[in-house]
Parts: C-alpha cells; structure tokens; sequence
C-alpha cells in the first residue's frame, strides 16, 4: 500500500469513528440523557460489567487518577454512578452503574444500532457482516479507549 493510500484509509477510519462517536452521544442526548459527553460512554463501558475503582478506570480510560476521580465525581453527582466499599480492598470504594447509568447504557446501545443503520442500507446486510469480521480480525485487544 502506497503512503497516501494508507493515510487516506487511516483519514476514513478516524472520520468514520469520529461520526459514530458523535452520533452515538447525541442519540443518548436526545434519549433524555442530556449533559453527557463521550468521555462517559467510554467509562460506562468499563463500569458496566462490575464496577470498577478510580484507578481502574483512570488506567482504561488512558488518564491521571486525578481526572478518573473528577469523571467519578460528575457521574455521580448526575446520578448514573455510585461509590460502594469494595468487596476486596477496605482501602478502595467500587465505582457501579446505578439504574440511571444501566438505562443510558441501554439508550446508547439503541443510538449504536440508530448510527450504524445506514451503513447497512448503503452497503447490505451481507457486506456489513464481512466489514464487522473483516475490523475484529485488525481491532487491538483490550478497552475501547477515546482519543484523547
């Protein structure tokens, strides 16, 4: 593959997951989830399985523990997260989904399915079945991380 071949793969790849994450967080928006940004939808993903500590977080998301702890601190003062001892470490507190986080979880799965609609409808059941194959065999291994 050429230079500018490669770059103009890596330019669509990057717009393609720019818009996803963009409408993404505006089907959120719109599903009554107002104030959220991106940056929550990427903790969420790390919260929503069990939980998870500041540090835990701080490390998925790519950030200081300083800022993990602000991103805590902001979801559950909106109510889609909260503080409970952790059942290992009397040091640690877990960070969980509470039933507002669960149900934005769910609004962004719907929004997800919303965004990607039209890949379908210009490419076909079949093609976008391959496509999806064809990113988990090239995807890195571990948490989906914004880009910061």
């Amino acid at each position: 593959m050429k230079n500018s071949e490669a770059m103009a793969l890596s330019a669509a790849l990057l717009a393609v997951a720019g818009e996803l994450t963009q409408r993404i967080n505006e089907g959120v928006v719109a599903r009554g989830f107002g104030g959220m940004r991106p940056a929550h939808g990427f903790a969420f993903a790390r919260l929503a399985p069990s939980g998870a500590t500041v540090t835990e977080l701080a490390s998925h998301l790519g950030v200081t523990k300083q800022a993990a702890s602000q991103l805590v601190d902001e979801i559950v003062r909106k109510g889609f997260a909260e503080r409970r001892p952790h059942p290992g470490d009397a040091r640690a507190r877990l960070i969980v989904l509470t039933e507002r986080g669960w149900a934005c979880t769910r609004a962004a799965e719907e929004a997800a399915v919303e965004a990607v609609r039209p890949w379908t409808d210009l490419l076909g059941e079949a093609e976008i079945r391959s496509f999806q194959r064809q990113l988990l065999r090239i995807a890195p291994y571990g948490p989906v991380k914004p880009a910061w």
